[in-house]
């Protein structure tokens, strides 16, 4: 049975280009980011990416597209809640 009413679930995807270019689709909001790390919902959870000189080159929430630039050292999911604080304290605090 078909639900008309409600929202179809963003496509999530990954896209990195050496180290060096990140494409990421299904982003829903950017939490935080700086040179050294960046936090986003996606419609596939909590994403976090480290590296250095990182840079957002575009963002758009509407179609839920974001760029990066920089040296790409870790792209991982965060289970929503499960020891956030300490984890994102060390790597923003």
């Amino acid at each position: 049975m078909n639900d008309y009413n409600s929202m179809p679930q963003a496509a999530h995807r990954l896209e990195l280009i050496g180290r060096d270019r990140l494409t990421v689709s299904g982003v829903e909001d950017v939490e935080r980011f700086d040179e050294t790390g960046i936090i986003m919902s996606t419609s596939a959870g909590t994403l976090v990416i480290t590296g250095e000189d990182l840079h957002i080159g575009k963002l758009s929430l509407d179609g839920g597209e974001l760029h990066v630039d920089g040296r790409v050292d870790s792209v991982s999911y965060e289970d929503d809640g499960a020891g956030r604080g300490g984890f994102f304290s060390r790597l923003f605090g």
